[in-house]
């Protein structure tokens, strides 16, 4: 695994800046694996030191398991030496998240994204043994998702904590966005925690966080970059007036309709990706919500960021 940034006043197993990476399609929905190798590079380019390879924003619902290690190792060819590359490979089905864990493993992958089991609705004691056995089957750090609102089923305190003592589970991305109790559960286990809700970024890393699973960053790494270094460095003052400038792009991204639609969006609007399409059920940003993102995002100077 590619080693990770010096500024350590928190662990970062992963990196400080991931990138939940959409996965590019053709206009007739086939996978786009050369825009899958130049859009990791210009993400890896432009702030991000990890990206996650099919997560939900990278509409993993609706790819197939050849095709998410497809997309694995072109990714991985393209900057897995200069970069965390992390597999997304959680189910709902515990033997199929194994299956998954360790495809991704064969593949290259350096580590294991693995989200609650969603709509099944398992009770406490099923999350941890389904975390514990994706964990007992490969060697590869993972990192935990929590998010009610998709999955149903919340991880609890003491489920994390507990799930901290297995020696590969690391770290959690966290979207229920309760930051007292994800600062209990830090203050109890070694699991180190990243921000999975773009709005509440800034709060996560004052609270200690390691760093960020972000869908805004596919246009804003290098402004996220900024910072989390500026807190790292303990400048407050500068990291308050980065968050601020970047607010209209995750409005733009996050609030008018799915995250991965108006992420493709605005990356065909900064000219990384040549079409915005996604599979069904998610459909295409229309043109009105186009219109939105482009003034939300000319808002904060970004539709002149790539360089």
């Amino acid at each position: 695994m590619p080693s990770t940034p010096s500024a350590d006043l928190s662990p970062a197993p992963f990196g400080r800046v991931l990138t939940a990476m959409v996965t590019p399609f053709t206009d007739d929905h086939r996978l786009d694996l050369g825009a899958a190798a130049r859009l990791a590079e210009h993400l890896v380019d432009h702030g991000s030191d990890g990206l996650v390879v099919s997560g939900t924003t990278g509409e993993s619902p609706t790819t197939t398991d050849e095709e998410k290690v497809e997309l694995l190792r072109v990714v991985l060819d393209a900057v897995g030496g200069r970069a965390t590359v992390v597999a997304g490979v959680g189910t709902n089905d515990t033997r199929h998240t194994i299956e998954s864990a360790r495809a991704a493993a064969a593949a290259g992958a350096h580590g294991l994204l693995v989200v609650t089991p969603y709509y099944n609705k398992p009770p406490q004691a099923g999350v941890l043994a389904h975390f514990r056995a994706v964990a007992d089957a490969t060697d590869l750090p993972v990192m935990l998702y929590d998010i009610p609102g998709r999955t149903a089923t919340k991880i609890a305190a003491d489920t994390l904590v507990r799930a901290a003592e297995h020696e590969r589970i690391v770290a959690v991305k966290d979207a229920v966005g309760d930051v007292f109790e994800g600062t209990w559960v830090m203050s109890r286990s070694d699991l180190a925690y990243y921000s999975g809700d773009d709005a509440a970024n800034l709060s996560w890393l004052a609270h200690g966080a390691s760093g960020l699973v972000s869908v805004v960053s596919h246009v804003a790494g290098l402004q996220y970059r900024a910072m989390v270094e500026a807190v790292l460095e303990g400048d407050l003052t500068t990291a308050q007036r980065v968050y601020r400038e970047v607010l209209p792009a995750v409005r733009g991204i996050m609030t008018i309709t799915q995250g991965a639609i108006m992420a493709k969006a605005a990356l065909q609007l900064q000219g990384v990706l040549a079409t915005r399409a996604v599979r069904l059920p998610l459909v295409e940003a229309t043109a009105e919500q186009v219109s939105l993102l482009k003034t939300d995002l000319s808002d904060c100077a970004l539709l002149e960021a790539r360089a």
